[in-house]
């Protein structure tokens, strides 16, 4: 199937002709007409799949001209890089249809985006967070709204969004459509679908754990900190084809430690991306490593879900995750629109209970490569890495409670004070035999 085949318009046929697509992906061929039947839709797809345009596509052709310029489309992701993102690909595919698309996202002054907002949008994408702060202060017109589209949900419920989320789905107008979009249905995301959908159609399409046949796997057994770091060197150094690549790591301490490891060696070349770097670094390393800047991206999984970086060559698992969902949503960066990727691993001695669980999940088994025989393998450890001496705490015997003597002790006899009225009439007359009376004044 094309995508001339399906129900697109001219404009919207026209578009993906400009960007070079012509084949549906299987989500997008299997969610294209439940949506344009009205139905609500729960699509569950890992990342990769294309579900992008799988719910743009439908809802930008069902899209109807209002003279009002009020919101129609609410789409919400979790991350600020991802509301970039679907913000593009919106622009992108409108570019024959006057529709106007704004993007509401943290970390950046609110005034523009309020501004923005009222000068009339006819799509908005948001995260939750953002949203809530414009619908409280009343800047954002909810009547209008006719589909809302949450993507990455799974994602966006473990980031803590609950609650603005909750806030968000009772303040939009009940009668929309729903299309709801993840990788894992967890327990909470059925509870959301339960409660605010109408008996949606579940769409599935290469479910996580699913491992992408476009994507060649392969790890290495390495020691330690700076041996991965000595092979990931080599391995750049070695293979021209590494062009583009996306290294994960775990903490956002690591990647500025492997940043000032490979910088050193590749000047101008390293980018690095975490969520206590500024927003506009955030972009800007995004951006560079799009456009070919720079050649190499470190990354925590903070860019794991959703954002789509355009012709990723390899993913360098620089430490194994501990979630094996989190390995999936990894590896789904290279290897997009059915383009072949590759996959590396750097797994430790420690990492291998994280690998038997990604291996399970995946019902694959990750083959396992020899280490190049030039490869420098260090000794030196990581303060994490360094064995942890233990100092036995010597326990203090307490005595038992009828061997312990009384906290006081009776006051010797002098001490033994206290208060009490005197007789003095009587103390004079036991001392002098009378009564000892004060002469009257003179």
């Amino acid at each position: 199937m094309t995508f001339e085949e399906l129900n697109l318009n001219k404009p919207l046929i026209n578009a993906l002709t400009d960007l070079g697509y012509t084949t549906p992906t299987l989500i997008q061929q299997n969610v294209f007409s439940v949506v344009m039947s009205g139905r609500d839709v729960c699509g569950i797809a890992q990342t990769g799949t294309g579900k992008t345009l799988a719910y743009l596509l439908p809802c930008l052709r069902q899209y109807q001209f209002a003279s009002e310029k009020l919101p129609q489309i609410l789409v919400l992701v979790p991350t600020r890089e991802l509301v970039v993102q679907v913000v593009e690909t919106v622009k992108s595919l409108t570019t024959y249809m006057n529709l106007a698309v704004v993007g509401l996202y943290g970390g950046v002054n609110l005034k523009p985006q309020v501004a923005e907002v009222q000068q009339g949008a006819d799509i908005v994408v948001a995260t939750p967070g953002r949203l809530v702060d414009l619908l409280s202060s009343g800047a954002m017109k909810t009547k209008a709204i006719k589909k809302l589209v949450i993507d990455e949900v799974d994602e966006m419920l473990n980031l803590g969004f609950r609650t603005q989320l909750k806030m968000i789905l009772d303040l939009l107008p009940p009668r929309r459509q729903n299309l709801l979009f993840s990788a894992t249905l967890t327990d909470e995301v059925e509870q959301i679908i339960d409660t605010y959908f109408a008996n949606p159609v579940r769409v599935e399409a290469a479910p996580v754990g699913t491992p992408l046949e476009n994507i060649a796997q392969s790890a290495y057994a390495v020691p330690n900190f700076y041996t991965k770091v000595n092979l990931l060197e080599l391995l750049l150094n070695r293979n021209a084809d590494m062009t583009k690549v996306l290294v994960f790591v775990a903490t956002k301490q690591l990647a500025d430690q492997l940043y000032e490891q490979l910088a050193a060696d590749f000047p101008d070349q390293v980018g690095v991306i975490h969520s206590n770097k500024a927003q506009n670094h955030r972009f800007e390393a995004v951006n560079r490593f799009q456009d070919g800047t720079s050649r190499i991206l470190i990354a925590t999984d903070i860019i794991a879900r959703g954002l789509d970086v355009a012709e990723v060559s390899h993913v360098i698992n620089f430490d194994t995750p501990d979630v094996p969902e989190i390995y999936i949503h990894r590896i789904g960066r290279t290897g997009r629109a059915d383009r072949q990727g590759i996959a590396i691993t750097f797994i430790t001695g420690k990492e291998q209970e994280n690998q038997a669980a990604i291996e399970q999940l995946m019902n694959y088994s990750i083959p396992m490569l020899p280490l190049p025989e030039n490869l420098v393998i260090s000794e030196e450890l990581t303060e994490d890495e360094k064995p942890k001496v233990h100092m036995k705490i010597p326990t203090v015997k307490v005595p038992k409670r009828e061997e312990v003597g009384p906290a006081f002790h009776e006051k010797i006899a002098k001490n033994q004070k206290v208060n009490v009225r005197r007789d003095h009439a009587a103390e004079k007359w036991a001392k002098y035999g009378r009564p000892i009376k004060r002469g009257g004044k003179k």
